[in-house]
């Protein structure tokens, strides 16, 4: 599933009240990597995020701006943008936050893990994520105890799920559009954080090449955290129940390989 550097990428962003953070999103993305467009999924943000990006699409190519009716949830919103994608007959799908807590810098080098990871002797990757827990990687502006609560849930997962990722719950992704048709990402149920989480399980259950690219995460200069305590019992809930369905059907998983930064 090797990615030719002249295939069609697009990069799937979710908001909802990012007003504040979008125009700068969007112009390190442009600077970044600009052969990605950049796709927005808007909530029915009531902070005017849709008519800021409807402004600047009307005047920028390859961007795009999908509305939905209501808030109804991260894995909802990245569904809607992935089908958009599928539909639209993209080669590689990508996804991040609205936040800037993912640094747009490191798209391409995300991307580029697809078509094999250049100076290592690593092969072309179906799914690449970026990750804020192999070498290299980084959290900066959390407080110690979001670090732990984060480094438990990864464990957590890790463990319970048999995974060979170190960072399940990282929502800056690529896939090829193989790989997104073959973990199902379109159809899966999950709806929070709990998302990444599944289309991780699933990729490594049905035999897709993973692999970790370090980032550095920043946690976001404005606007209010998605996180809630529903959402990560969410995580914790279904992930036993995942777990409980392949201790009857006993699956064998598939081993993941970790990028080395640059």
């Amino acid at each position: 599933m090797a990615v030719h550097p002249e295939n069609r990428a697009l990069v799937v962003v979710p908001t909802y009240d990012e007003a504040d953070n979008i125009g700068e999103l969007l112009d390190r993305l442009h600077l970044a990597a600009p052969d990605v467009q950049v796709l927005v999924v808007d909530d029915a943000s009531p902070d005017g995020t849709a008519h800021l990006v409807r402004e600047r699409a009307a005047r920028t190519s390859g961007l795009h701006l999908l509305e939905r009716a209501s808030k109804d949830g991260l894995g909802a919103a990245y569904r809607a943008g992935f089908r958009w994608a599928l539909d639209r007959d993209y080669d590689v799908i990508a996804q991040m936050d609205a936040d800037l807590s993912h640094p747009p810098e490191s798209l391409a080098r995300l991307i580029g893990a697809l078509a094999g990871a250049p100076d290592t002797p690593l092969a072309a990757a179906d799914l690449a994520i970026g990750s804020r827990y192999v070498p290299g990687g980084s959290v900066a502006d959390w407080s110690p105890l979001r670090r732990q609560l984060s480094r438990f849930g990864n464990l957590w997962v890790r463990h319970v799920l048999d995974l060979h990722v170190a960072d399940s719950t990282a929502g800056f992704r690529a896939y090829t559009r193989e790989a997104l048709l073959r973990v199902g990402a379109a159809d899966t149920t999950s709806d929070g954080y709990c998302f990444q989480i599944e289309n991780t399980w699933r990729a490594q259950r049905r035999g897709l090449r993973v692999v970790e690219v370090p980032i550095a995460f920043t946690d976001r200069a404005s606007g209010s955290s998605k996180m809630s305590i529903g959402i990560a019992a969410e995580a914790l809930g279904r992930s036993l129940q995942w777990r409980w369905g392949e201790l009857v059907a006993r699956p064998e998983g598939v081993g993941t390989d970790v990028v080395a930064p640059p």
